[in-house]
């Protein structure tokens, strides 16, 4: 296995290839959430999609939670690009979101989030202690089903062997499903497959 800084630049990389999906992958996440406002949440290492979101006239306040510890460095560049449209909230946490307060966002995203083993471990329990009341997070990985088959194609090759190099594993939806029922989240959870491999979590407000 590569050494962090190692992995930390295959990350970096992934993020310049990635940035013509954003917009794309930012539709599917504008539909599952829903509405216009709230404050919104990226989380992990594979960040970007938020820039998108705010073009496109969703979200009010946007927070990025880094992890694991030192990834924040190398993506000042990506974080900077990002913030000549909208300010950003940093810091850096863990997959426990510990830095975070119960009930403090509306919108979480977690690309990468069952993928990186060696790196993190999501916490689904912890992504729906932080949501407000009718909050959704998307927790997961894939294109997003409005990315072009073209676009895809164009960089699916390279994406592949640079999420190999980091560590990247595959899993079932039903090996999620199982770790959802572990923790008992059933009621909160929907496993979908469109445009990739994603958990949508729900806060209800009863």
């Amino acid at each position: 296995m590569p050494s962090h800084p190692q992995i930390f630049d295959y990350i970096r990389e992934l993020h310049f290839l990635w940035r013509p999906v954003f917009p794309y992958l930012a539709i599917q996440i504008k539909e599952l959430y829903g509405r216009a406002h709230g404050r919104i949440l990226e989380m992990g290492p594979f960040i970007g999609v938020s820039r998108s979101l705010f073009q496109q006239k969703v979200g009010d306040m946007f927070f990025i939670a880094t992890f694991p510890g030192g990834i924040g460095r190398f993506l000042k560049e990506e974080i900077a690009y990002n913030s000549e449209s909208l300010k950003y909230t940093l810091f850096e946490t863990n997959p426990s979101l510990d830095a975070l307060k119960e009930n403090s966002v509306d919108l979480v995203i977690f690309r990468g989030a069952f993928f990186f083993p060696a790196l993190f471990i999501p916490d689904i329990k912890a992504i729906h202690r932080v949501l407000r009341a009718e909050g959704v997070a998307i927790v997961g990985g894939g294109f997003g089903k409005y990315t072009p088959p073209s676009l895809i194609e164009k960089i699916n090759e390279r994406s592949r062997e640079l999420n190999i190099l980091a560590g990247k594993t595959n899993i079932l939806p039903e090996t999620i499903k199982t770790m959802i029922s572990l923790k008992g989240m059933e009621d909160f959870c929907e496993v979908i497959s469109e445009g990739g491999l994603w958990v949508i979590i729900r806060k209800v407000n009863y």
